[in-house]
């Protein structure tokens, strides 16, 4: 199954979750899509939830399935951490993600234009593969032909919520990712055990 790129907001209103990270989605209506919305809707069995916290999870990073089970089966080898833990810090460690989290784009799917498109730089090299993991003090910025990009001035004057686990310099557009980020500072609206669930019931 390739990456999903229709509309997100379709995807948020029936996962009843916002898989852009903005809450727009869902600021009008709440419901699944369809004419009758939550009318049609049947209380979900075990496997029914497990698959939609593995959805939002998959779909809140951009992932195609085959890429997300790869990231998951990387998780589960690590012995040194919990497996949802790893999970996490795997996706938040993707470049596009960082990208995002530096506030230089407003969404994920916007920040994995600007690294498909060759506008960063990741230690001085150009990276434009989004789902490069980045290493620890790596230093992202963009190419000088870049600097001036409105999108990207647009957002930084919206003035984004930065995490602790990055570091960024808006003057000289430059950002660096200090450290992998605690389960206490991503998103507590998704469960992870119920994503290892529904892969354990698989393999």
């Amino acid at each position: 199954m390739s990456r999903y790129t229709g509309p997100a907001w379709k995807i948020s209103r029936r996962l009843g979750y916002s898989i852009l990270g903005t809450g727009e989605e869902l600021a009008k209506r709440t419901t699944v899509p369809g004419q009758h919305g939550d009318a049609r809707q049947k209380k979900k069995t075990e496997y029914g939830t497990q698959l939609t916290e593995k959805q939002k999870l998959r779909f809140t990073y951009g992932l195609s399935e085959k890429q997300f089970r790869r990231f998951f089966l990387i998780a589960k080898a690590d012995k040194e951490k919990s497996t949802g833990l790893a999970l996490f810090q795997l996706l938040e460690s993707r470049l596009d993600n960082l990208v995002y989290r530096m506030g230089f784009a407003k969404t994920r799917r916007q920040a994995r234009q600007l690294v498909n498109h060759g506008h960063i730089l990741v230690n001085g090299k150009k990276i434009d593969i989004p789902s490069y993991i980045t290493p620890i003090n790596a230093v992202i910025t963009f190419k000088e032909a870049s600097n001036n990009l409105k999108i990207v001035r647009e957002n930084i004057d919206a003035k984004p919520a930065i995490p602790g686990y990055v570091t960024v310099d808006f003057n000289k557009l430059e950002g660096t990712y200090v450290r992998l980020p605690e389960r206490s500072e991503l998103t507590s609206e998704i469960d992870e055990a119920q994503v290892i669930e529904f892969y354990n019931r698989k393999l």
